[in-house]
Formats: C-alpha cells, sequence, structure tokens
C-alpha cells in the first residue's frame, strides 16, 4: 500500500506546501470560499491585534455571526501555515500538532463537505507515506490525540452518498496508516486506539452503507487487530495485568472504552454520534457499555502546544481488552440490537484477535477469563445458527480458540465435542414429539440459534447394564443434516487432527470420572460414520464425503498411534498427574458408572454392586459412619438420575441418610433462598407430599442449626440486603418459609398458572409463622425478588434459555475444579486405547475398503490395515491381528463356503513355457482388482507377523486350501512326503476308486439309457473346456498377483513360529482338515439316513470320495509339525485326535487320504521316538495302526512296514515286552501284502540272524514268534483251493516268496530254542518258568503250522516239531506231569485233529496223508519219549494212553489207505511193547500180582485196539500161558532206542 520514504526525492516541506495547495484549491471551489474576503478578513483581524489597534466592524457583518470566523478560520489556518514554513528550513523541527492542525480542524469543522474532507484525508495519508508523520516527530503524542479525536469526531455536510462513502474510506485509509504501516502506531495510547477502532468497527457495522465500504472497513480493522493484537507477544503479562488494575483506579487521558452501534445514520453525520441515536430503552439491553469520551480539542494558537518530543506511551492491554468485550458482546444472541451480518463481523475480527494472539493470550487472565466466559458461551450459541455464513465463522473461530487456548478450556471442549457428535450422529428412532411440549422460544432474529439447552453433565450411554434404566439420556439433539453436517465434520475433524488429540481427549476425559467418555464416543461415531447414513435429504457427493472424513480422522488416529508405538512419543511429564492415578481413576469410573446404572435401575442392586467394589464404606471412620460414606457417594456422583434419588432419600427407611445428605450442605451465612436452591439442585423434589415434608424438615432442622439469622449483610441476586439478628427465631418458621419457597418458584415460574402470586399475597400467607411474629417486610421482599429474579430450577428441568444459563453456570463452577487441559503426545495410554475400539475401528477400514472406490482412500486403508498390524504387534493382541486379516480375507473373495470335493477338469494351456491351468477361481479373481489388492496387503501383513496371528491362521489356510483346488499354489507347497517314493504331489483327483464301487441296482433299461446319454467316445467326467485369451490372461493376472503374495515365504515362515502361534495354526489346519472329513461324513451319512429311512449310511457302507483338500490339509499339517519338532509336546495332542478320528473310521475314506493319515502318524512317531517323554504315545499310534481293518492295513502296508522299521532303527526305543507286542502287531497287519511281507519279513530276519543285528530278548522272544507264525500263516493263505468243475493247481511252486517265507518262518521257529538257555540262565529261572514263557509258545506256534494248508510249510513245522520235543535242549521239568499232558493236549491232540478236518485235507488233498502219516509217528514217538521212561511210570497214564487210541482210530478210518494202516501198525507196536516193558500194560496172569492201574489200562487197551486193530495186542503181547522169549529185553530197547535218538525222529 506504501512505499518506503527512503524512495522519495522530495522534500517534505514539498509535500506539506503541495498538499496545502491541493486541499485550498478544493476549498476554493466551494461558495464558502470562492473569494478571498475569508482571508483578508482573518488576516486584518491579526494585523490588528499585533498593533494593538481595535478594528471596526460594522453591525451588518456581526449578523454574519460566527460562520464568517470559522469559515475564515479555517483557510486562515492554512495560509498562516504556509507562510510559517515558508522560511523554516527544515520542517521536522517544528512541532507535529502546528504542520497538520489545519487538516485536523477541516476535518472536524462541520462547514466542510465531501470533496474538502475528503482532500484533507488524503493530505494526511501523504504524510504518513512521506514519513512527515513519523516516530521522530516533535510533539507526536499531542498529535496523534488530535488525530484520534479528528478521524472518530469527523463532521461534514453530506452531499451524494458516494462522495460521502470515499470521506469514510479515506478515514479507514488514515486509521490504517496511523496504526498498522506507519512506526507511530506504537505511541498511540489505549484510549486513542479505542477510538479509531471503535470509528472502523461502527463503519463496519452501519447496515445501510454501501457492502464495498462496509467490507473495506472491516478488512481495515481485521488488519488493525492482527496488528495490535500481534503486540501481545512483545508485552509483558504480569506488568500488563498490573497496568490493567491500576487504569481502573486512575483513569488516564480519558476513559477506556468503545461502543458500537448498528442504528442507522447517514454518512455525513458525526460517527462519534452513532450511538446517541440510539433510544434509551435500546440502550439499557445493549450488549455494550457506553461511556462518555473526553473531548479532545486542539487550539490553533502553537505556543500552547509542547515544543519538545514526548515520551511514548504505547497502548497495550487495556484497549485490546476493551476491544475483546465489545467483539465478544456483539456475539450475544440474545441481544436483539445486533443483526447475523453485524456477528458475522464481528466473529471474523475476533477470528483474527485470537489467531494472531495465539497461545499468549492464555498467558493473560483478563483475556483468557473473557474468552470463557461469555465468548465461548456466545461462540457455542451460535453453532446452533441456521444462518450457515453465521455458523460457518462461529466455527471457525471455535476452532482456533480451542487449539490457541485449550489448556484453559477442558469443560468448554467437552461441551462442544459432546454437541458436535451429538448433531452428527445418526437419529435415533424416537416418537413424534407435539408441537405442544415445545415450550423452547422461537429464534428473535433469523438465522439466531435457539436457545435449547446442551447438557453440559457427564452422560455416557455405553453401560447399560443389566435391563435397568441407563444414567439419564442426553435431549434429543436436531441431527445435522447438508452442509452444516459437512462443515461441522470439517470442523470437528481440524479440531482432531493433530497427533496427541486423542490421548488428549482420552486423558482429560475418559481417565475423569466427572466428565464423559469422549474418545470413546468420538471413535464410535467416526466408526459409524463410516458407513452410509440413510437420510433423504443429503446427495450422495455429501454422504461420500462425510465418510471420507470419517475415514480420514480414524486413520490419522491410527497413524499417530503407530508413530508413538514407533519412538516417536513424548515423555509425560512429572508435573502432570501420574499415569498409574489416570488409569486408576479410569477403573474407577468404570465401576462407578456400573454402580450408577444399577442404582438407576434398582437402588439396592446399585448400592449392593457400590459397597462389593468398596466404593462405599471404605472409608469409615469416627468420624464417617456408614449412613454419612453412602451420603458422600451420592452427592458427589453425578451420574445418578435425580428423581430416583430424591425418591430413594426421603423413604422413612432412610431418614438418616436423608439427614446425613442435606448435612453434606454449608448453609452457613446463606439465605434461606439460595439455600434451597442449593438443595434442591441436588436432588430432584419427590411428588408425594409426605416425601417432601420429609425433606423439608430435615432441611429446616440442618438450616436452623447454621445460626441463620447471626449475619448482617448479605448479597442476593445482585442485592446488597440488611438483615436483621436473629430473623428467623425458630425451626417451625424454617420449615414454614422451605415450604413457602418451593410453592413460590412454582407460582412465579409455572406457564400454567396465569395469575401470579405479589409480594402482598406473599407477605400475607406468612403472617404470624415465624415464632408467632412476622416476618419483616424487606426480609420477605428479598425472598420475593430473589425466586421472582432466578428460577430454582429442579433437576432435569432445564429447557430453555433459563437452562442453558444454570447449566452454563455448572460448567463454570466445574472449571473451576477441573483443573487444566493435559496435552501430552504420549505413547503411555496407546494400549488401553486400542484395546477399547480396535474391533469397530477395523471393521470401519474394512468397510471402507471394500467399498470405497477412490484410489487414495483404498491406499490410505491399505495402510491402516498395516498400521492396525503393527500396532497389534507392538502390543502383543493376537485378537486384534486376526480381526485384520479376517477383514482383509473377506476383502479378498478367495474364501469359498463350499470348496468342490472333486475337483473339475480345468483347461491347461501352455504361458512362456509353463502349464497354467485355467479355473473358474483364477479367472474370476484376476478380474478382482481389489480383491488381488486385499490379498497382497494381507500377505504381506502377515509375512513376518507371524507370531502375532492366533484365530486368523483359519482364513489363511482356507485360502490356501482354495487355491490348491484351482492349481495356484506354489509347488512346494503341494508336495507330500513319502517313506518309500520320496517327495510326490498331491493329487487333484483320485486315480481309480479306492474299493470297488457297489453295483447299481438299476436294470438294463437304466444301463443302456446311462450309455446313450454320454457323449461318443469319452466320458463326461473327462470332458476338458477350452479356455479364451481373456480367461488365460485373467489366470495370469492371478498368477501374478499369487506371486506378489508370497506364499511359498509365508509357508516357510511357519516352522519359525512361536508356540502359541504355531499351535494356533496347526489348530485351524486340523479346524478345517476336520470339517472336510469327519463332519462331512456325518452330515452325509445322516442325510442319507433320513433320505432313504434306513440305517445302513451308518454301518460302513458309505464311504466319502477322494477330497484333495482333505490331503493338502493334513500334508501342510503334518510337514509344519515334523519342521518344529521342538513343539511336538504342544502340537501331538491336536493332530493326534485328528488322525485317530479318520483312522479309526478308515473305512469310510479314500485310501488316499487313509495311507496320508497312515504316514502322517509314523512321521510323528519318529519324532515321538527322540522324546523319552512321549514314547508311550509312540505305541499308542502302533496300536492304532495295528488295529486297521485288513483290507484297509493291506492297502497301506508298504508304509507301515516302512516307518515301522525307522522307528526301530532308534536302538532303545523298544524297552518292554508289551511295546514288543505293540510293534509287532503293526507289523503283523503288513505280512498279507506282498511287497510289504518281504520288507517286514527282512527287517525281523534281522532280529534273529546271528552277529550285530541280533536283536533276540525275553522281552521280544513271544513276539518274534508271533509274527514268524503269521508269515507261516501267510503262506497258507497263499494256497487256492480246488473248486468244483476247475483244474486249479492248489500248491504253488516251493520258490513262491510266501512259501518260502513261510517255510524260512519255521525254520527259524525251530532255530530259536537256542535262546531259550541264555534268557533262562541270565533271569535265573525255574524250569517250569521257563517252559511256560519260551518252550511252550515256540511248540505251539510249530504245532499250529503243522496244519497249514502249504504242504511245504506243513511237513516243515510237524518235523521240526518233532526234532523240538523229542531233542535233548527241550526244556520241561520233568516231574510235572502237567506240561507233559500240556504238550499232548494243547499242542499234539490238537494238532492229530486239525489234520482229520475235511477243510485241510481239501486243501492239499494229494499231501494230507503224508501229514497224516507223520502226525502218527509224532503222536507214538512223543507218548513214548515223555510217558514210557522208567521216571514216569508212576504217573497216571491212562486217560492220555486211551485219548492216543481214540485219536490213532480216527486216523485209520479217516484214510483207509494200506500205508497208513502199515505205519499206524508198526508205531502202535513199538509203542505197546515199550509199555509191556516197562511194565505199564501188563497181560494178566494165572497169578494175577497187577495193580488196580494195570488192570484198567490193560482192558482199556485191549477194549479200544480190537476196534481197529482186531486181534493186534494179542499178537505183540502174548498171554501169560505163552512164555516170553528171552529177548524181550532186547526187543524193548530196540523200540526205545529209536525213539529217543535224533536219528529215528
Amino acid at each position: 500500500m506504501t512505499t518506503p520514504a527512503t524512495s522519495y526525492q522530495v522534500s517534505k516541506k514539498h509535500v506539506l506546501l503541495s498538499e496545502i495547495l491541493a486541499v485550498t484549491s478544493v476549498m476554493r471551489k466551494n461558495s464558502r470560499w470562492a473569494s478571498g474576503a475569508h482571508t483578508l478578513t482573518a488576516r486584518d483581524s491579526a494585523l490588528a491585534r499585533d498593533l494593538g489597534l481595535r478594528r471596526f466592524t460594522p453591525s451588518t457583518d456581526i449578523q454574519k455571526n460566527g460562520r464568517l470566523s470559522q469559515e475564515a478560520d479555517l483557510m486562515g489556518g492554512f495560509q498562516e501555515l504556509k507562510r510559517t514554513i515558508w522560511d523554516v528550513d527544515d520542517i521536522e523541527a517544528s512541532p507535529l500538532p502546528e504542520l497538520i492542525g489545519p487538516f485536523f480542524a477541516l476535518i472536524r469543522s462541520p462547514l466542510s463537505n465531501g470533496p474538502i474532507t475528503s482532500a484533507a484525508l488524503s493530505a494526511l495519508h501523504s504524510f504518513f507515506v512521506c514519513n512527515l508523520i513519523s516516530a521522530n516527530s516533535i510533539s507526536l503524542e499531542p498529535a496523534l490525540v488530535e488525530l484520534s479525536g479528528t478521524v472518530s469526531h469527523c463532521k461534514f455536510e453530506a452531499s451524494d452518498s458516494s462522495g460521502d462513502e470515499v470521506v469514510l474510506l479515506k478515514i479507514m485509509t488514515v486509521i490504517h496508516d496511523c496504526i498498522v504501516t506507519s512506526s507511530v502506531g506504537a505511541f498511540l495510547g489505549d484510549v486513542e486506539i479505542c477510538e479509531m477502532l471503535e470509528t472502523v468497527l461502527t463503519t463496519a457495522c452501519q447496515m445501510r452503507l454501501s457492502e464495498i465500504l462496509r467490507r473495506s472497513a472491516e478488512s481495515t480493522m481485521i488488519s488493525i487487530v492482527r496488528t495490535i493484537f500481534g503486540h501481545l507477544h512483545a508485552l509483558d503479562p504480569a506488568a500488563e495485568e498490573a497496568r490493567l488494575l491500576v487504569n481502573e483506579e486512575e483513569l488516564h487521558h480519558g476513559e477506556i472504552s468503545m461502543s458500537v452501534s448498528t442504528n442507522v445514520t447517514n454518512a455525513g453525520d458525526s460517527l462519534s454520534q452513532a450511538s446517541e441515536n440510539v433510544p434509551s430503552s435500546t440502550q439499557e439491553n445493549a450488549t455494550t457499555v457506553t461511556l462518555e469520551n473526553t473531548e479532545h480539542s486542539v487550539a490553533p494558537e502553537v505556543e500552547d502546544l509542547p515544543q519538545t518530543l514526548s515520551t511514548p506511551r504505547p497502548y497495550g492491554l487495556p484497549a485490546l481488552l476493551e476491544l475483546l468485550r465489545v467483539l465478544v458482546n456483539i456475539l450475544d444472541p440474545n441481544d436483539q440490537v445486533h443483526t447475523d451480518s453485524t456477528r458475522l463481523t464481528a466473529l471474523g475480527i475476533l477470528h483474527a484477535a485470537v489467531e494472531t494472539s495465539g497461545t499468549v493470550m492464555g498467558d493473560y487472565p483478563s483475556l483468557s477469563a473473557l474468552i470463557l466466559d461469555p465468548g465461548c458461551k456466545y461462540l457455542f450459541q451460535l453453532a446452533r445458527s441456521d444462518n450457515s455464513s453465521v455458523l460457518q465463522a462461529a466455527l471457525r473461530t471455535i476452532t482456533t480458540v480451542f487449539q490457541t487456548m485449550r489448556k484453559d478450556l477442558k469443560l468448554q471442549q467437552e461441551l462442544y465435542l459432546a454437541f458436535s457428535i451429538d448433531r452428527l450422529a445418526a437419529p435415533p428412532q424416537l416418537k413424534p414429539i407435539s408441537s405442544k411440549k415445545n415450550n423452547n422460544p422461537t429464534s428473535p432474529r433469523p438465522g439466531t440459534p435457539a436457545t435449547g439447552t446442551p447438557i453440559l453433565g457427564p452422560v455416557d450411554t455405553e453401560l447399560e447394564l443389566d435391563k435397568g434404566s441407563p444414567v439419564p439420556s442426553r435431549p434429543p439433539v436436531q441431527p445435522a443434516r447438508g452442509d452444516t453436517r459437512d462443515l461441522m465434520l470439517e470442523t470437528l475433524s481440524q479440531l482432531c487432527r493433530h497427533p496427541s488429540s486423542m490421548v488428549d481427549l482420552y486423558v482429560n476425559y475418559d481417565c475423569d470420572i466427572n466428565c464423559e467418555n469422549l474418545f470413546e464416543r468420538l471413535v464410535e461415531f467416526l466408526t459409524k460414520g463410516v458407513y452410509p447414513w440413510e437420510y433423504s435429504s443429503a446427495s450422495d457427493a455429501q454422504q461420500l464425503h462425510s465418510q471420507y472424513l470419517c475415514l480420514d480422522l480414524l486413520l490419522a488416529f491410527v497413524n499417530d498411534m503407530t508413530a508413538r508405538a514407533e519412538g516417536r512419543s513424548e515423555p509425560w511429564p512429572s508435573e502432570f498427574i501420574s499415569p498409574d492415578s489416570l488409569m486408576q481413576d479410569k477403573s474407577r469410573k468404570k465401576l462407578v458408572l456400573a454402580g450408577a446404572a444399577r442404582f438407576n435401575s434398582k437402588p439396592k442392586l446399585g448400592i449392593a454392586f457400590l459397597e462389593e467394589n468398596k466404593l462405599i464404606y471404605s472409608d469409615l471412620s469416627p468420624e464417617i459412619s456408614r449412613t454419612r460414606s453412602l451420603a458422600i457417594f451420592l452427592k458427589s456422583c453425578t451420574r445418578l438420575d435425580k428423581r430416583l434419588l430424591g425418591d430413594y432419600i426421603s423413604k422413612p427407611d432412610n431418614l438418616e441418610l436423608l439427614k446425613e445428605f442435606i448435612g453434606l450442605f454449608d448453609f452457613k451465612d446463606k439465605p434461606i433462598a439460595d439455600a434451597m436452591r442449593e438443595m434442591l439442585e441436588a436432588f430432584r423434589l419427590p411428588g408425594e407430599s409426605q416425601q417432601i415434608a420429609r425433606i423439608t424438615e430435615t432441611f429446616a432442622s440442618i438450616y436452623f442449626a447454621s445460626g441463620p439469622g447471626r449475619v448482617l449483610n448479605s448479597r442476593v441476586c445482585n442485592y446488597l440486603i440488611q438483615r436483621i439478628t436473629a430473623e428467623i427465631k425458630t425451626e417451625d418458621a424454617v420449615y414454614v418459609l422451605a415450604y413457602s419457597v418451593i410453592m413460590l418458584n412454582t407460582d412465579l415460574h409455572n406457564p400454567q398458572i396465569r395469575k401470579r402470586m405479589s409480594i402482598e399475597d406473599y407477605q400475607r400467607n406468612l403472617r404470624g409463622v415465624n415464632g408467632g411474629t412476622n416476618f419483616s417486610p424487606e426480609y420477605l421482599q428479598n425472598i420475593y425478588d430473589c425466586i421472582r429474579k432466578r428460577e430454582i430450577v429442579m433437576p432435569e428441568e432445564h429447557t430453555g434459555q433459563l437452562g442453558f444459563e444454570y447449566a452454563w453456570k455448572e460448567l463454570l463452577t466445574r472449571s473451576r475444579q477441573s483443573g487444566p487441559f493435559l496435552m501430552r503426545n504420549s505413547a503411555l495410554f496407546d494400549l488401553d486405547m486400542f484395546k477399547t475400539v480396535w474391533k469397530p475401528l477395523i471393521s470401519a477400514i474394512a468397510y471402507a475398503f471394500i467399498s470405497f472406490d477412490d484410489d487414495y482412500v483404498i491406499q490410505r486403508a491399505i495402510s491402516g490395515f498395516r498400521q492396525c498390524a503393527t500396532l497389534a504387534g507392538h502390543f502383543h493382541l493376537p485378537d486384534v491381528f486376526d480381526f485384520v486379516v479376517v477383514s482383509l480375507s473377506q476383502a479378498t473373495s478367495l474364501l469359498s463356503e463350499n470348496l468342490p470335493t472333486q475337483v473339475p477338469n480345468y483347461p491347461v494351456v501352455e504361458v512362456e513355457g509353463q502349464s497354467v491351468t485355467v479355473s473358474s477361481l483364477s479367472v474370476k479373481f484376476g478380474t478382482n482388482f481389489k480383491g488381488q489388492l486385499a490379498a497382497v496387503v494381507l500377505f504381506n501383513i502377515v509375512n513376518g507377523n507371524g507370531n502375532a496371528l492366533r484365530e486368523g491362521w483359519t482364513q489363511i489356510f482356507e485360502m490356501f486350501q482354495n487355491l490348491f483346488i484351482h492349481s495356484l499354489l506354489p509347488t512346494r507347497m503341494l508336495q507330500m512326503e513319502d517313506f518309500l517314493g520320496g517327495v510326490t504331489m498331491i493329487p487333484l483327483r483320485g486315480g481309480q476308486p479306492s474299493r470297488p464301487a457297489p453295483r447299481s441296482d438299476g436294470g438294463l433299461l437304466s444301463a443302456l439309457s446311462s450309455y446313450l446319454m454320454t457323449p461318443y467316445g469319452a466320458s463326461s467326467e473327462h470332458l476338458v473346456p477350452e479356455a479364451t485369451d481373456a480367461e488365460v490372461e485373467s489366470t495370469m493376472c492371478t498368477i501374478d498377483c499369487i506371486t506378489s503374495c508370497r506364499l511359498d515365504e509365508l509357508y516357510a515362515q511357519t516352522v519359525q513360529l512361536d508356540s502359541e502361534a504355531l499351535v494356533a495354526a496347526i489348530r485351524a489346519l486340523e479346524a478345517l482338515a476336520h470339517e472336510r472329513t469327519i463332519t462331512k461324513w456325518k452330515q452325509e451319512s445322516d442325510e442319507l439316513t433320513t433320505a432313504f429311512n434306513t440305517p445302513s449310511a451308518g454301518d460302513g457302507t458309505f464311504t466319502l470320495p477322494y477330497d484333495p483338500a482333505s490331503v493338502f490339509l493334513l500334508e501342510t499339517m503334518v510337514s509344519i509339525t515334523c519342521q518344529t519338532s521342538r513343539y511336538i509336546e504342544d502340537l501331538w495332542p491336536i493332530l493326534f485326535e485328528h488322525l485317530s478320528a479318520l483312522l479309526s473310521a478308515s473305512t469310510h475314506y479314500s485310501i488316499l487320504l487313509i495311507e496320508r493319515a497312515v504316514v502322517a502318524l509314523l512321521r510323528l512317531c519318529l519324532i515321538l521316538a527322540q522324546r523319552k517323554t512321549l514314547r508311550d504315545q509312540v505305541y499308542v499310534s502302533l496300536d492304532l495302526i495295528a488295529g486297521l481293518p485288513p483290507i484297509v492295513a493291506n492297502s497301506v502296508a508298504e508304509q507301515i512296514v516302512a516307518g515301522v522299521t525307522l522307528i526301530l532303527q532308534n536302538g532303545d526305543i523298544v524297552s518292554s515286552q508289551t511295546e514288543w507286542n505293540l510293534v509287532f502287531a503293526a507289523l503283523r497287519s503288513t505280512t498279507s501284502h506282498p511287497e510289504a511281507a518281504r520288507s517286514t519279513f527282512n527287517l525281523i530276519l534281522n532280529f534273529v540272524a546271528d552277529g550285530e543285528s541280533q536283536w533276540v530278548t525275553p522281552d521280544n522272544f513271544n513276539g518274534l514268534i508271533t509274527i514268524f507264525d503269521e508269515f507261516a500263516t501267510s503262506a497258507g493263505h497263499s494256497i487256492m483251493v480246488p473248486q468244483k468243475g476247475r483244474r486249479v493247481r492248489s500248491q504253488p511252486p516251493p520258490d513262491t516268496p510266501p512259501i518260502e517265507r513261510g517255510r524260512r518262518a519255521i525254520d527259524i521257529l525251530f532255530d530259536m530254542k537256542k535262546f531259550i538257555s541264555s534268557f533262562a540262565q541270565s533271569a535265573g529261572l525255574q524250569t517250569g518258568q521257563v517252559w511256560r514263557q519260551y518252550c511252550l509258545p515256540l511248540v505251539l506256534s510249530l504245532g499250529k503250522q503243522s496244519t497249514n494248508p502249504s504242504r511245504l510249510v506243513r511237513h516243515t513245522a510237524i518235523s521240526q516239531l518233532q526234532r523240538l520235543l523229542l531233542g535233548p535242549r527241550f526244556v520241561y521239568d520233568e516231574n510235572d506231569h502237567g506240561q507233559v499232558e500240556e504238550i499232548f493236549n494243547s499242542v499234539i491232540f490238537p494238532l492229530v485233529d486239525e489234520l482229520l478236518k475235511p477243510q485241510i485235507q481239501q486243501c492239499d488233498p494229494q499231501g494230507i496223508s503224508e501229514t497224516r502219516l507223520r502226525a502218527s509217528a509224532l503222536l507214538c514217538k512223543a507218548f513214548m519219549h515223555f510217558e514210557v521212561r522208567d521216571s514216569h511210570t508212576k504217573s497216571d497214564i491212562r486217560i492220555l494212553w486211551i485219548e492216543i487210541l481214540d485219536l490213532l482210530d480216527r486216523l485209520i478210518n479217516a484214510e483207509k489207505t494200506e500205508q497208513l494202516y502199515e505205519a499206524v501198525s508198526e508205531s502202535l507196536k513199538n509203542v505197546v511193547l515199550v509199555m509191556n516193558a516197562a511194565n505199564i500194560l501188563v497181560p494178566p496172569s494165572q497169578d494175577d500180582q497187577r495193580d488196580e492201574h494195570q488192570r484198567t489200562l490193560w482192558a482199556a487197551t485191549q477194549a479200544r485196539l480190537e476196534r481197529f486193530l482186531p486181534g493186534f495186542l494179542a499178537e505183540v503181547i502174548p498171554t501169560p500161558q505163552l512164555q516170553l522169549p528171552p529177548s524181550t529185553p532186547v526187543l524193548v530197547s530196540t523200540f526205545a532206542v529209536p525213539a529217543t535218538t535224533p536219528s529215528a525222529a
């Protein structure tokens, strides 16, 4: 606007003369100064005076009165000034008032007109520009004082409005020059500043002035305000406050005051008189205070002015305070003097003042007090304005005030934020309110907000406990819509965007028991605001903008918290309340809210809860009883329902509580009206008269006890009253007065009462109640006036302006106790904050990510997900991380509710040298860009953060299985490990039916139709559709996305997980696998049962088809476990539960799945074998495998033997007979499989072979016998029974593997006798124990295999059995005849009996005869060996012998061949002869000396032999008449020797 003085080359004298010429030239154009007479007259008068002459003036000239003199003086002043400066070389040495005085006089003169005044003002502007008026000017202060008065009292004759407004515009310019642009502004005093500001502000508020002028004045005012309030930064607050006190006591240089009037005035009127045109009645109610300014007139005489440079007296706090007061008062929405336009102007100026002052304004108590009250009060009321311009300006100012003075506005900010959230939140479903009940007054002027009452006290709606009523709810607020909503939301966003905003809210409000949970409320609102709000008046663009703002605030909150977690936080100041105390207050607040909610539902429950949580009765002492402790809590808790509270304490049972409650009030020195007001604001007076009476009686007692009549002076309702000592004489008088106050308050302020009680009525009602006398009229008048002017507002009746005033008063009261607003960007509370809001927060971000299409919003949402995951890891909150994963996984579209069991035949194409499967998922996902984004973000978040994941693993692996089904996983994740073939790929389809499919019940027509409907040359199941180029391109996009997800890295990282995360991952896999196997089988079997009304589905006939996903899940689960063997103790129970469920119902699942389950179990057993504490689980697993059905076991036999072989390589794994039995039981299940049997036989063959690998112990001896016996039995199973009509080769060649293994097994069984003696010797066993533990199992096995269908095995077995029984190393107790009987009864007799069965003969019709022959020989030889020896002659062998004869009888009769007949006869002959020689079988004689045994044996033998060998006995043993030859003993020996020699065997 101006140019620096240094740029001017013209002298200041020339500038002054030029401006004089310019002004006088304009003056001469006016008729008043058209001739020079005025100048001459003035000069003659001066000359006469100088010479001491008296000049005569005609009487006719006197008629022209002083008007000509004034005109002459104005022109003469300029002439004198010219003559004065002509002779002056340096005009800067002249006093400034002398140089510019004529210009001031002309501007003040009412004789001037617009152009003349404009020229004079332009001259002043030039003086400022050329630095004629500068800080170095002589007598600057008087000149500035006169300048202030001049521009403030400018008078001129009005002409055209445009020209007149130019004058006002130039006045603004001069004032701007003086204060802002020039260097003299610092020398202005407070009064001068106020005068100038009043001039500018009045101009800006004149409604009849043009818009341009008013806007120019407003702009000038804002510029000036920024300058003068910027001066605050250089002032000393303490000194200025002290100066302010001095100015209040001693008015210096006129009173410092300003007044602003918006009344209509003409531009040419005196601006100083603007306020004088206001009617007195209006001025009385005006919001500004008008005080008369002292008149300032500067005499034209130069000698009266000071000649030296005056001491600067700069303006300071008084002027700023006065301006701030005027601006604040203009904002009062209830002041009808000012319009919304005026308030809009004031708001702009106030905003500039606060913005310029910054935080410094809070250092000046006088300024901050004005902002606190009534500044915030008026601003908050304007925030309800319907005028959008006023609303915008008010919100802008509020934001600035909070930014600069936040530490002093704790409760004011709480009020505003709560109000904003209420207006912005979606409206609740409310019943329509009748207009008759709406008692709120209408707006006095358009745009002025209705003065509804916001609830200033804390209200929380989060804790609605049980079924009780919650804390008192906030009255419904009209929701903001359209532009108003956008504006309020933008303001809220601006207030809460600084990094510590959420921390500040949490610390100052959520951790303060007397404040709302603003942090929780704000986050709740913001999270809900991200979702669409369905109301009709909002356009799509507005709604979307609102959603974006809410999301932006949430993401800013997350970003700030993440920054703090990364170390960018501030330390907590020691002077602040400690964080521990704050968190204790937070915990206590939760309890108080819960207790208050229960109290509001049912007081007894609430009190019990409070006592349980030690909120009451914890402060008991001799001074504090239980009743008083409860009363203290009830009075101090602001969350209680005042209606319920009043009803509760006034019950008859709670009279002591009522006394304690009212006794907590301090009624000393308080008038009864104030005392009643204080008490009735604490609770709502109940409606029952008896309860009111109890309250009033208690009040009267306590109030009277406080001595109400001892105070002489008291201030009631701003009136100083005189009180008579002992005005109230009795307690009953207090009781009556209290009742009268209640009734008077109702009568004077109830809108339904038309005739109000007068003071006379009130006095009449109280006659004679003061101890029989009357109260003084003054006393009752004071009570009456107090109630009339200020209603006692009951709780929950705060409506209208009166209610707002009451609520604001309560807020100010709380402000004095609430302390400062704590501001710190600290991370100490982030954990509790995040735990409180993480779930709705992440849900909102997920919704935004899924629903919004804006790239920036999506990018911000992605960042939000990452940061939430970071915070979850930082705070160790796996639930949060899980929720992030779940939210993102839903956005990926990779989760599928129903995966197909049978994978369709997807086309496979070659792209860049690699095979690509074009599946339905790859095509769909390739076109879903947002899903791809979600997938990349999800897996990038999980990568490296797996330890923070718990339940989210389910979604991860569910996506894995979906990708697997569609051939989209990396190759590494598609492999399965095997004992036999190493690593193979998991097949997506079953190669062939694992078991024969049940034959269809359909007939010929069904089969024919099925054939005709099948395409020629191919099955419909194997048709492969062709892939289009677009599908291939989409598939490639999918593959690129999956590659970016780095799934193989995530899979590799699973083996690095901590125990807890790893267990969660395995549980997730098991749950998915269980769902696709056990659960699915149960569901489908139940469906079949229901459909066919038969339980056949559950009997094992129904089998699930092959499901590749179940195999994939199982393989993944086992692979991860095997690579994390350090956690096998935690993982084993999970896997074993699943594997045992599969193997226990193995016939219900595909054989490939069961095979993988067996492999998995054995792989895990290899790990378990390394842990001594878990070795028992190895045998539990082997027992499970051994229990597989034969058809299943045969299918997985190779895997079993391979796994068991690896397990047994751990030398000390098996340590007991039970363990060996379980191992051999598992191995026995493999003997029927050709390849597996070979491996198993080789394995156990190493056990018995000589050398280092020999592993025969007393514990596994019987087990080895059992498994070798199983191999021999398996050889028999290979024999095919001949069918009728078919020629089948029944006996395979001896070199057939099963037969050869069976034969070798028999030989090994025989050889195992060599271990018996060493076992017996090392264990110190008795002969009977050796027989029972080792020998008997061996002979039993050989005896069993002696009936084997395989001829080679059978003959080998019977031969080895004979060798064993008759051989020298056979161990048994010769003195124990029971063991011998057991040999016959358990081994030999069953063997012969089995050979006599037809089914045995059918297996080998050609070789059974030889076997029977060998069996008969074994039977006889064994009898002679064990029973006919001399040592055994004492035992009773009759029963055994008779049974032998019966078996021989059956043998001869079963196969009537000569060869068998001769063999049996010969063997029997030898036995009889030996028995006779041993004197066992003795024929009768003449002198029969036989004992009873001999007689009985002979008779029985003779009877049995006569059946099948008649005459045989007589032939072999002659009767007594025949003389026995002397060589008989030799014959006995010849029979006995072969029976005992191995060669005979």
